[in-house]
């Protein structure tokens, strides 16, 4: 293989004796590629928890990266299959030749002015080019990663940013991120991409839209009053008895509510919408409670949650990011601990549905307890998502 050109390899391993999965996953890679790592992720099963340190040392020895970027994570995902809740490690790498790699290890610090981000790379120009890319894992309970995300859409737009944070833990401390050979406990560990190489961003939301679009007429905060001039659930109403039997389950199941990202459409399709919980229910006033905050003229729509909305959207973002990327490379898959088995029936949905449109291309990922991603081009931090990364060479 010609060692100035992309090249990419991935390797899985559900052995129990963590120095056995790393010696196989850092032997199969370093088998599949010709010339250096560039660029590596490692993903470890919680189950390893206390040996990810020596982990971590071990891969980062043998393939000699230092733009390791490791976590632990609740289950793991190796090229099409998605090891859930038992022991697995899997490894990605990547030689990228003209490529322009800028790790970092980011740390939030409050102060009076409630708080900064530090550990930038000093390499990094002040304003990053258009067709860069920021990939990150954070540790969920130490690194606002909406906080980092509203700057960068404010600093650095149009740059998207793609990954997930930590899991496997439930209380700080409990997940593990590492750069290089360092393990950390806290922040976020990420790499800036720049250069000869396109990444596309994925992001499918799992909903579908019901009812129509409606502008929010009187909310405060997170809270909305009024819909078309309607209280929410008066209008939720009117939609619900519209709706077959199988979708009113769905609504008692779940319900969420879409915000419109670009106002300035005539027409909203699915994938137009930024896809937030309803967390609360106020019968009193007919208002309901949303995990955002939201603010009046904004077009939002209610939508559902189920396995069959969720497969077709994955199918057809996938279906429409193949026709963009004629020869898919390779991929990162960071998808919710909420889907899987958990939402759907066959296990290893998401890395199959991957394989199937791209290829068996090299992928690796984790379950997130959040994703990051684009939607339009601003990025969220996401729930019941699956945000990917496709690598294609220019």
């Amino acid at each position: 293989m010609n060692q100035s050109s992309p090249q990419f390899a991935a390797a899985l391993s559900t052995s129990e004796s963590w120095q056995d999965a790393a010696s196989e996953v850092t032997n199969a890679v370093l088998q599949q590629v010709s010339a250096s790592a560039d660029l590596a992720f490692l993903f470890v099963s919680h189950h390893f928890k206390e040996d990810f340190a020596e982990i971590v040392a071990e891969v980062h020895q043998a393939i000699q990266c230092d733009n390791l970027i490791s976590c632990t994570g609740e289950s793991i995902i190796g090229n099409s299959q998605e090891i859930e809740n038992k022991p697995a490690i899997s490894l990605w790498v990547a030689h990228l030749p003209d490529v322009q790699l800028s790790p970092m290890h980011l740390q939030f610090l409050q102060n009076m002015d409630g708080g900064s981000f530090d550990g930038w790379n000093p390499d990094l120009p002040e304003q990053w080019p258009e067709d860069s890319t920021l990939l990150m894992i954070g540790e969920p309970f130490s690194f606002p990663a909406d906080a980092i995300l509203a700057r960068l859409n404010e600093d650095q737009p149009g740059v998207p940013v793609i990954g997930g944070m930590a899991s496997g833990g439930h209380a700080p401390n409990e997940n593990l991120i590492a750069l290089g050979s360092q393990v950390y406990n806290h922040g976020a560990v990420a790499v800036h991409i720049a250069g000869a190489i396109r990444i596309h961003s994925l992001v499918s939301q799992g909903c579908r839209p019901i009812g129509k679009p409606l502008v929010i007429t009187k909310c405060e905060r997170n809270e909305i009053f009024e819909l078309g001039g309607k209280p929410p659930l008066v209008q939720l109403q009117e939609i619900f008895d519209t709706l077959p039997v199988s979708d009113q389950k769905l609504v008692h199941q779940g319900l969420h509510v879409g915000r419109v990202i670009d106002e300035y459409r005539d027409q909203f399709e699915q994938g137009d919408f930024l896809i937030r919980n309803v967390v609360g229910i106020d019968e009193k006033k007919g208002a309901i409670v949303v995990a955002d905050f939201m603010r009046p003229g904004q077009t939002v729509q209610f939508h559902i949650r189920d396995e069959k909305s969720a497969d077709a959207e994955l199918q057809e973002l996938l279906g429409k990011l193949k026709q963009q990327s004629a020869n898919p490379a390779a991929a990162l898959i960071f998808t919710c601990n909420g889907r899987g088995t958990r939402l759907f029936s066959e296990p290893h949905h998401d890395a199959t549905c991957v394989a199937n449109s791209c290829g068996e291309i090299p992928a690796a990922g984790f379950f997130a307890m959040g994703e990051l991603g684009p939607i339009g081009n601003k990025n969220f931090m996401h729930g019941f998502t699956a945000s990917i990364a496709l690598f294609e060479s220019k």
